[in-house]
């Protein structure tokens, strides 16, 4: 093997560790989101989210969940680095 060739298995394996860890993180999203709906908690349903309803249509704008699921979101990214010092 010539260097080329290893340093583009590298590169795939590397690849490889993104798309598992972006997976297994998609699917841990996925299950809070269910959990939230079986706990009944308004995500998606808050005050400030846009609901229109047409004759053959229905669109969200889920603008205060987004908001707040970007502060909470913040805050613990903010934890993590803090105690990863």
């Amino acid at each position: 093997m010539n260097s080329v060739s290893r340093l583009r298995i590298a590169e795939m394996n590397e690849l490889g560790k993104i798309l598992i860890f972006f997976g297994v993180l998609l699917a841990v999203i996925g299950l809070v989101l269910v959990l939230a709906g079986r706990a009944h908690l308004p995500v998606g349903r808050l005050p400030g989210d846009i609901v229109y309803r047409g004759k053959n249509t229905t669109v969200y704008f889920p603008i205060m969940t987004s908001i707040v699921l970007s502060i909470v979101l913040l805050l613990v990214l903010y934890l993590i680095s803090r105690f990863s010092r």
